[in-house]
């Protein structure tokens, strides 16, 4: 049975990104890319459906420490035995035109007995691949390569011990003295190409060392919280393919967000929603040339006709993402079905528009240039978003009920002409300015009307309705009203009512009112409770923004990372992992905490 999801480290090459047990096994591995069918799944069942361990042998030895070198995605873990320690160093090469996974066993004192089992099973773990031994014709000395082939895909681990066949896997053990160092390194390669040779471990370290460490020195970040800025912005970096500069929700499908339950989602392609703000946390900490990354993936992405826009795409700008359920797979502890692609490609959620036209205003106001392609790209968004003012949508939840009027979806359409504006009125380009002040005007109107209780003094998930729904947050950072107006404190402390967990940390919505259409059962979702950090630390509830950051900032795990939800009662995370909405969401409450306005829009009405 797989780890808890907070004892995985993720690796990256910005092009995929394997998750590392503290038992050392690797569990998940998609490869060469983020959203490629696996060639571990341990995560999502058993060791029958592929992993690769390399530990030490003895049961008894323990990690002493575990840590990422610092600013780096290269995972360090420091193992006790009874007889020695021993240093493991995982990473993939950055930046080298391969697909590799490199695995360094280094003698720290003593005598240590090491095990190694990998059990390679490409394509969801439905295939079993041909596995031989081949000597290497391109190395002087023959060295031997383990080499699977399976259809289009190939895999060699090359290593001084290679593992021997043993039941449809490959296992073996080998000592390491002090001062020893062995490597190894597992490599995809296109079946119908000849295996790559061999790296230079030690090069190709200092290349991936040097690679993180000075991306992360770009990286402005004070106060109190900016360990877990740097960090977070690190993770959304490693999340974001190399070329495309399409960012992935997260590197995993089917995490349950109810332990064994039905709400698991395949989070493995590229969110406009995200990829919007990943601009704007970009952009307030010093990495302008990635937000016009971001920009121009965005742009690509929603270019052709605007009626045919999707909430989300793959990694290469995509269309087809087709869910499908994997019968064969039992999930990560048994919570079934596991899913890969995602139906949710296919719904209206009217607020995607408006966080791409805010996020580029955003853009606008730090400098950024529009040119002919970009702009006009925008006001044909703009005239899809008019074409559907009375349309109903899913909402940013994605929901898998009926649609409504949801007052955060009206309130993005509301800020996604209140962008146009802007751009007219601020910065000059060309367009029908009087026409978007009547849209957004009417918008605002129609939503102080509808998605305003008075007598609950809140606003409401839905037009007409009483739930509350922590998308409400949202309102004050796209200028709708400010942070403290009466209207706003008054929806706060209704959330707080309702959906506040004795933990302390907050819901997205009361699933058992059935809105979603699924089962009820949920844990916080960490990006909520993120959420309302800012809104305490805007309003003047500075105390509690702060009890409320350290509670969320402390269910990071050893290496800082974290996931979509967090069981309080169980003390665990939940749901995909590691998750780029939460780590967005961090640094936005920490600018908030320290004060840093960042981008942000003024009131203009």
């Amino acid at each position: 049975m797989a780890e808890l999801i907070e004892d995985y480290a993720l690796l990256s090459d910005l092009h995929t990104g394997p998750l590392v047990s503290r038992r050392g096994s690797v569990d998940w591995l998609c490869f060469p890319r983020f959203d490629s069918p696996s060639v571990f799944a341990a995560l999502l069942g058993s060791e029958e459906h592929g992993r690769w361990l390399l530990a030490p042998s003895p049961p008894e030895a323990v990690v002493v420490d575990r840590r990422y070198m610092d600013s780096t995605f290269v995972l360090q873990t420091t193992w006790q035995t009874d007889t020695g320690h021993v240093l493991v160093t995982e990473f993939m090469p950055v930046g080298e035109s391969r697909s590799s996974l490199v695995r360094r066993v280094t003698g720290l004192s003593g005598t240590v007995l090491m095990r190694q089992e990998i059990r390679i099973r490409p394509q969801y773990a439905t295939v079993l691949p041909w596995v031989s031994r081949v000597r290497d014709s391109a190395e002087a000395r023959g060295v031997e390569v383990l080499l699977a082939m399976s259809g289009p895909d190939a895999l060699s681990l090359r290593g001084d011990y290679l593992p021997m066949a043993e039941r449809h896997r490959h296992v073996g053990e080998f000592t390491v003295e002090q001062g020893q160092i062995v490597d190894f390194e597992l490599t995809w390669f296109p079946s119908h190409e000849d295996v790559p040779p061999a790296i230079n471990v030690d090069e190709s370290l200092q290349l991936a060392v040097d690679y993180w460490t000075t991306w992360a020195g770009n990286c402005r970040a004070d106060g109190k919280y900016a360990d877990a800025v740097k960090r977070s912005l690190l993770v959304l970096r490693a999340l974001t393919h190399y070329e495309t500069g399409g960012i992935v929700a997260a590197p995993t499908t089917s995490l349950p967000e109810d332990f064994g339950g039905a709400r698991n989602w395949d989070y493995r392609y590229c969110w406009l929603r995200d990829a919007s703000l990943t601009l704007e946390a970009m952009l307030t900490h010093g990495y302008g040339s990635e937000a016009l990354r971001w920009r121009n993936w965005l742009l690509r992405a929603l270019a052709g006709d605007p009626e045919d826009l999707q909430i989300m795409y793959g990694i290469g700008g995509e269309r087809d993402l087709t869910e499908m359920e994997l019968p064969h797979l039992p999930g990560y502890q048994n919570a079934r079905p596991v899913r890969i692609g995602n139906a949710a490609v296919s719904q209206y959620q009217a607020d995607v528009v408006g966080e791409v036209m805010v996020a580029l205003e955003r853009l606008r106001l730090a400098g950024g240039k529009e040119d002919n392609f970009s702009w006009a790209l925008q006001r044909a968004m703009l005239g899809s978003v008019e074409n559907h003012l009375e349309d109903k949508d899913f909402g940013l939840w994605e929901m898998r009920g009926t649609a409504q009027y949801f007052t955060h979806s009206r309130v993005m359409m509301w800020a996604a002409f209140d962008s146009g504006v802007r751009a007219v009125r601020d910065h000059g380009l060309p367009g029908p300015i009087q026409h978007w002040e009547q849209i957004r005007d009417r918008l605002a109107a129609e939503i102080m009307d509808l998605g305003f209780n008075r007598d609950l003094n809140s606003f409401t998930q839905a037009y007409g309705g009483q739930q509350t729904d922590a998308a409400l947050l949202a309102l004050p950072q796209v200028g709708f009203l400010a942070y403290d107006d009466e209207r706003m404190l008054g929806t706060v402390a209704r959330l707080e009512k309702e959906l506040l967990t004795s933990g302390g940390l907050l819901l997205r919505y009361r699933t058992e009112t059935g809105v979603d259409g699924l089962e009820p059962g949920e844990h916080p979702f960490l990006a909520c409770s993120f959420w309302l950090v800012e809104q305490y630390a805007r309003s003047g509830r500075r105390t509690d923004a702060t009890n409320l950051m350290d509670i969320l900032v402390g269910l990071s795990n050893d290496v800082g990372l974290l996931s979509e939800e967090y069981s309080m009662r169980e003390d665990r995370m939940a749901g995909n992992f590691p998750q780029a909405f939460s780590h967005l969401t961090l640094v936005r409450a920490a600018d908030a905490m320290h004060g840093e306005d960042g981008l942000s829009l003024q009131l203009k009405h």
